[in-house]
C-alpha cells in the first residue's frame, strides 16, 4: 500500500479506510483496493485492516474432512469483479500446480479445506504492513473535521505493541456473525457450539453417546463426522423438522445470489423483501446437501438391518432442558407431536444452531443513538452497503454483513463478496473525489475493478 496522506486538520496519518476484521469479506476488500491502485492514475485509496486472530482463519473449527463448499469456485474473492485478477481461485490453483488436476476433479465445488487454503494463500499475498493480526478494536469515535461535520473516525486498538489509535475516513465492519445458541444453554466442557468442534474434539475420549442439535448443513456434517470418528459411540440428531430438508440449489433458485438480484431486492418494497426471503430461505437456512441426506439415511437403514442403531434421529423434537453433570450431560428431548419427553445422556452435546448478526453500530455507543433505524431497530443502509448517517456525520461506515434486510441473502455469504468489495471501493472513490470538488459521479463497479 502507498504512503498515507495527511488530513487537512493536520493529523499525521489518515487512512481512506480501516477494516475491522480480516475474514473473507475484508480480504476481498483489501484485494479490490490493491487492484484499484494498480490500474488507476492519481492517488490510490489507502487501507489498513485489524484482525483479532493471530493469523488468518475462517471457520477453522468446521474444516471437516471431505466437507465441500456450497458455492462455485468462481465465486471467489475476485473473479466476478475482475476475471483477470491474480487473486482468483484459478490463479491459486495454477500457483499450487493443481489447475489441470482440479479440472479433472470434475466439480465446481472444492472441499472446504482447499478453499480455506486458497483464502490463506490470498491473505498471505496482502502486504504484511496492511494487516495487524492479534489486534483487538476497543472503540470507535467520531471526529469533527475542519468544516464541522464528523468526517473522520478514530479507531482505538490494543495489540502486541500496546494501545494506539488509527484515524480513517471510512470504516468497514467485517467482524463476521456471532455464534447463536438458544437462551439459557449452558455452554461448557461438554456443551459446545459447532464453531469449536475440531478445536476441542481432542478433549473427548471414548465417548458412549453424542448429541447434535440442529437441522442445517452444519448439523448434518457434524452428525456424519462424529459417527465416523467414534465408531463405538451412538450419535443422536435432535431437530424440530420431521427430517433433514434438502437445499434448493437449482439453477433458477440460485439466481437469488446473482449480483443483479441485490439491485432488485434493494429496490423492492418491504413486504416484497420479506416474501423473497421466505420463498428462498431454503437455499441457505436449515437445509442440507442432498447427497449428505441420502448418505445419512442409508447409514441409518443399514444399521437397522444389522440390528444395532448407532445413528439415532429425534425428529419433530426440541431440547426442553440441558442438565450438565460432572461426567456427562442430560439432554431432555420433548416431542413436538405429543409432548412426550426422553432424556438423552450424552458425553458431548454440539449445538449447530447457526449465527446471528450483531448490531454494527454497537461500537459507537451513544454516538450512534440518533442514527436512523427501522421499526426493528436495524440500521438503514445505502445501496453501496454504507450505513445511513445523520447530516452531522460524513465519515463512511460500511457493514455489509448486517444488510440481509436491505440487500438480501448474499449479505452474509461468499456468493457476492467480490462484487460487493468493488462497490464499496467505488463508493469511497466517489466520496473522496466529491470532497476534492470533483463532480459526484460514482464510478462503476467495473471501473473500481480496474477494467
Amino acid at each position: 500500500m502507498p504512503a498515507v496522506p495527511q488530513h487537512p486538520a493536520g493529523r499525521e496519518t489518515v487512512f481512506d479506510v480501516v477494516g475491522v476484521g480480516f475474514g473473507p469479506s475484508n480480504l476481498a476488500l483489501a484485494i479490490a483496493l490493491a487492484e484499484y491502485g494498480e490500474t488507476h492514475p492519481g492517488p490510490p485509496l489507502t487501507g489498513h485492516f485489524l484482525e483479532r486472530q493471530e493469523r488468518f482463519g475462517w471457520h477453522r473449527g468446521m474444516l471437516l474432512e471431505d466437507a465441500t463448499m456450497q458455492v462455485s469456485y468462481l465465486k471467489d474473492l475476485a473473479t466476478l469483479r475482475n476475471p483477470r485478477s491474480g487473486f482468483s481461485f484459478v490463479s491459486y490453483l495454477y500457483d499450487r500446480d493443481r489447475l489441470v488436476d482440479f479440472i479433472n476433479y470434475g466439480s465446481s465445488y472444492p472441499t472446504r479445506e482447499e478453499f480455506h487454503d486458497y483464502l490463506e494463500w490470498a491473505a498471505d499475498r496482502i502486504p504484511a504492513d496492511v494487516v495487524d493480526y492479534g489486534t483487538e478494536v476497543t472503540g470507535l469515535r467520531l471526529v469533527p473535521g475542519p468544516g464541522g461535520p464528523a468526517d473522520l473516525v478514530e479507531v482505538d486498538v490494543e495489540g502486541p505493541d500496546g494501545e494506539r489509535t488509527l484515524t480513517a475516513r471510512n470504516v468497514v465492519l467485517g467482524t463476521g456473525l456471532v455464534p447463536h445458541v438458544p437462551e439459557g444453554t449452558p455452554l461448557g466442557d461438554r456443551v459446545w457450539h459447532s464453531k469449536d468442534l475440531l478445536h476441542r474434539l481432542p478433549e473427548i475420549h471414548d465417548p458412549r453417546r453424542l448429541a447434535v442439535v440442529g437441522a442445517g448443513q452444519s448439523a448434518a456434517e457434524v452428525v456424519d463426522h462424529l459417527h465416523r470418528r467414534f465408531p463405538a459411540a451412538e450419535v443422536s440428531a435432535i431437530f424440530a423438522r420431521y427430517g433433514f430438508s434438502p437445499a434448493d440449489d437449482s439453477s433458477f433458485a440460485n439466481r437469488i445470489f446473482d449480483p443483479d438480484a441485490v439491485d432488485d431486492f434493494y429496490a423492492a418494497p418491504p413486504e416484497v423483501k420479506d416474501r423473497i426471503l421466505g420463498y428462498h430461505g431454503n437455499t441457505n437456512y436449515s437445509v442440507v446437501d442432498g447427497e449428505l441426506i441420502t448418505a445419512l439415511y442409508r447409514q441409518h437403514y443399514k444399521e437397522r438391518v444389522a440390528g444395532r442403531e448407532r445413528l439415532r434421529f429425534h425428529n419433530a423434537s426440541e431440547v426442553a432442558d440441558v442438565r450438565p453433570h460432572a461426567d456427562h450431560t442430560d439432554v431432555v428431548v420433548e416431542s413436538l407431536i405429543d409432548g412426550r419427553r426422553e432424556t438423552v445422556e450424552a458425553d458431548l452435546v454440539v449445538y449447530c444452531t447457526g449465527y446471528r448478526c450483531a448490531d454494527p453500530l454497537a461500537m459507537l455507543g451513544d454516538a450512534a443513538a440518533d442514527w436512523p433505524r427501522d421499526d426493528q431497530g436495524r440500521a438503514h443502509f445505502h445501496r453501496d452497503y454504507s450505513v445511513v448517517t445523520p447530516p452531522h456525520v460524513t465519515a463512511g461506515f460500511f457493514a455489509p454483513g448486517a444488510t440481509e434486510h436491505t440487500h438480501g441473502l448474499t449479505s452474509t455469504l461468499l456468493s457476492n463478496v467480490a462484487v460487493r468489495a468493488g462497490e464499496m471501493v467505488a463508493a469511497m472513490v466517489a466520496a473522496r473525489d466529491a470532497d476534492r470538488g470533483a463532480p459526484l459521479a460514482r464510478p462503476t463497479v467495473a471501473a473500481a475493478a480496474g477494467r
